[in-house]
Formats: C-alpha cells, sequence, structure tokens
C-alpha cells in the first residue's frame, strides 16, 4: 500500500503555473492520497472546479473533499440562479471504496490584521484490502504555535473519539422499512494514518503534543496507544528531511497509530516534484500478503 500526503498549493508550481494535471501524474502511483489546500472557483486558479479536475486525472480512485472555507460564488443568467460555493480545503482519493467520510472544523483564531482561514480535518473510512483503515487529510495554521496547539488538542480529541463513537450510522434501526438501514453498519476502525500540512516542524510543541515529549537523556517518549512518525518508523532521523524548500524542514508528516508501524517498509520525500511549493510525502507499507 502506498500514501501520499501533498500540499498542492490550489494548482499553482514552483515554476509559477497552475496544472492540476502534472500534480495528478505526480501522486497517481499512490493508492491512497492526501491533499491539502485544494479550491473550487476561485479566480486565481481559473474559476474550476479543482477536485473534479483532479477526480479527471484520477478516474481509478474514489474521491472526497472537504471543504473548510465555504463563501458565495454563486451568479445569475438570463434569470436563473446558477449555485456555485467558493470553496478551499483538504481531499482524499482513494484506490479503494471510502464507505465513510466526516469533515472535522478546527479552531479558528480570529486576528484583526493577519490572514487567518478556516481550516479542518477530512476523514475517510476507507475498505483496503486489510481491512477498514481510518485516513486523515488535514491542514494546520500558518500564523503560529499558538494557533496550531487549540488545533492539534481538537485533532487528538477527535483521533480518540471516533472508535467509541461507531460509523457514519450504528445501532440498526426498530423500523426495517424505513430506508435507514440499506446496508450493514458502516465501521470506525481504530488503526488510522493522519497525513497533511502540519505547519510545524519536529523540534516544536506542537510536535511534542502529537507524537510526545523529549526525555533529557533518552529521547524522544512515544505511547503504545499514540501516534508515531512514520518518517521516524521508517528509520529516519527526526531532524531530518525537508518537504518545503523555504521551511528546510519537514513541516507536512504522515502520522500512524501504533499499530502500524510493523508495516512500514520506507518513507521518502519527492523533492523533484513541482507541481507546488510543497514537496509530497510517500510512506509505503507492507503489500497485502504481509499483512498491509
Amino acid at each position: 500500500m502506498k500514501c501520499v500526503s501533498y500540499n498542492i498549493q490550489y494548482g499553482l508550481g514552483s515554476d509559477g503555473r497552475y496544472d492540476l494535471a502534472r500534480i495528478a501524474a505526480e501522486i497517481a502511483g499512490a493508492d491512497i492520497i492526501a491533499l491539502q489546500e485544494v479550491d473550487r472557483y476561485w479566480q486565481r486558479s481559473g474559476m474550476v472546479d479543482s477536485p473534479a479536475v483532479l477526480a479527471s486525472h484520477l478516474p481509478e480512485h474514489y474521491w472526497v473533499f472537504g471543504p473548510n472555507l465555504d463563501m458565495e460564488a454563486s451568479f445569475v443568467d438570463v434569470g436563473r440562479i446558477v449555485h456555485r460555493r467558493k470553496q478551499f480545503g483538504t481531499m482524499i482519493l482513494s484506490r479503494w471504496p471510502i464507505l465513510s467520510s466526516r469533515n472535522h472544523p478546527l479552531p479558528k483564531w480570529g486576528d484583526r490584521t493577519h490572514h487567518s482561514i478556516q481550516q479542518g480535518m477530512l476523514e475517510a473510512v476507507i475498505d483496503t484490502p486489510v481491512g477498514p483503515i481510518r485516513i486523515y487529510s488535514v491542514h494546520l495554521s500558518h500564523l503560529c504555535e499558538a494557533t496550531r496547539l487549540p488545533q492539534i488538542a481538537a485533532i487528538q480529541d477527535i483521533l480518540k473519539r471516533a472508535p467509541s463513537e461507531g460509523g457514519a450510522w450504528c445501532g440498526g434501526h426498530p423500523d426495517p422499512a424505513s430506508g435507514w438501514v440499506e446496508e450493514a453498519e458502516p465501521p470506525m476502525p481504530r488503526s488510522c494514518i493522519i497525513m497533511g500540512d502540519f505547519n510545524c516542524g519536529p523540534s516544536t510543541r506542537e510536535y511534542a503534543a502529537l507524537i510526545g515529549d523529549v526525555a533529557p537523556g533518552y529521547g524522544r517518549l512515544t505511547n503504545r496507544e499514540g501516534l508515531l512518525d512514520a518518517w521516524v518508523v521508517a528509520g529516519n532521523d527526526e531532524a531530518t528531511g525537508s518537504t518545503h524548500p523555504n521551511a528546510k524542514k519537514r513541516i507536512d508528516h504522515a502520522l500512524i497509530s501504533a499499530d502500524l508501524a510493523q508495516f512500514v517498509t520506507d518513507v521518502r520525500i519527492d523533492d523533484a516534484a513541482q507541481g507546488s511549493d510543497h514537496w509530497p510525502v510517500w510512506v509505503d507499507f507492507k503489500p497485502a500478503e504481509a499483512g498491509l
């Protein structure tokens, strides 16, 4: 299983050119794709429906889109309102069916003078060959630690609550003829992969809040029920790597629930990609016959 996370900067490449087809080509080999900064009907990107365009270039993938900014973009054509929403958010694509999805808004800082946008975390329960796994695509605030820490607290709460909340629906229905129960109860598994642009590196308080603190003389502490950095699990030094040429560090991450650590075989950053100002992060898992 190959997963990739990519902040696509709404299609704007490192060469200043908008090209969604190029982005799709850069990630086409992945089984599961988590995208950030995907927009819909913005002038800057040509007023296109980017999720639909990306999906058209990846026809073998199922997909969901989670808008976090959602604003009016309709127009009137000969007395008829053409309904259209100006949106910006995250996207998940998968070679395997997406059984259910939810979009979780994250806390927003209401600044008076600095650009502050609504951000969120998109959840997709995917029916992989080895069973359902929760996949998340997330984008955190670019402003500072103080704006990201509440978002991380919200993420931790979402991840903790999800298995006990059950799937999109649960518990059956007293009236079989009601139409509420038309398929098997959808799952909400414990195993999860969280990918995205966290806007923070490994030396920050935000990273410590997600993974664990550093104990002097012992190193990074991790919890058996917590999250692990797939980059480190694959054998890379925590402080190495860069996912953005200006950041010169890893600000895009792939985090996994601890039970998936045994299946990680490789994590790499494609610094040859030109479709965005970020570089995609790839995570390889053992093939299905070996467990994942």
